[in-house]
């Protein structure tokens, strides 16, 4: 049943990275539902809910999705504790969804908690933790609701993470390229705010 589990869980992780979304959804539901039957390990369930969360986001189904990964990351704190690692990472991965359905006020006081968290525990050169600063950021800027001094923040925050990202991961990295592209919009957002009206 170990063995089949395993197999299981290969196979949807191997669908999801081939982009067949649905065929993925299909293997990460049977994995779950039988890790339930079967009286899993409570980690082993909650790291297949999270595989199922991440599945719903490329289907569009976003509010599953973040009901899902909500369970995920509170069960995660309940079993580990607010310090551990696989918390802070499905942490950020709520914070994610949160700020894909604009739910911006979520995001930020959720990472307000967290990122303070992250730099002590795993440290801020941490992917995860450049993450939750990225995704902050984003949330600073894109929020509108946000004040000139949230764009500000935005922007210093960005740069700093950018910085620290380029240093430790490098240019061509994923998680760089993505955050000096947040960087260049903040910039074009906080030029627009100060901008003079009538100009």
């Amino acid at each position: 049943d170990e063995l089949r589990g395993f197999a299981i869980g290969v196979l949807g992780s191997g669908l999801h990275a081939a982009e067949l979304y649905e065929d993925a959804l299909d293997v990460r539901e049977v994995d779950l539902a039988m890790r339930r039957r079967l009286g899993g390990s409570e980690e082993d369930t909650l790291i297949a809910q999270g595989n199922l969360a991440i599945t719903y986001d490329p289907l569009g189904r976003f509010d599953e999705g973040l009901r899902l990964q909500r369970d995920v990351y509170s069960g995660w704190l309940k079993l580990n504790g607010a310090e551990h690692p696989e918390t802070l990472r499905e942490a950020n991965n709520y914070a994610s969804l949160l700020a894909r359905l604009k739910r911006f006020k979520e995001v930020k006081a959720l990472l307000r908690r967290k990122m303070p968290v992250a730099q002590r525990v795993i440290g801020e050169s941490n992917e995860i933790t450049l993450k939750m600063r990225w995704i902050y950021a984003e949330a600073l800027y894109e929020d509108p609701a946000g004040t000139l001094d949230d764009l500000r923040e935005a922007a210093t925050t960005l740069e700093d993470t950018e910085r620290i990202a380029r240093r430790v991961l490098g240019g061509e990295h994923p998680t760089t390229v993505g955050i000096e592209d947040t960087l260049q919009d903040a910039r074009a957002a906080l030029r627009a705010r100060e901008a003079p009206s009538g100009k």
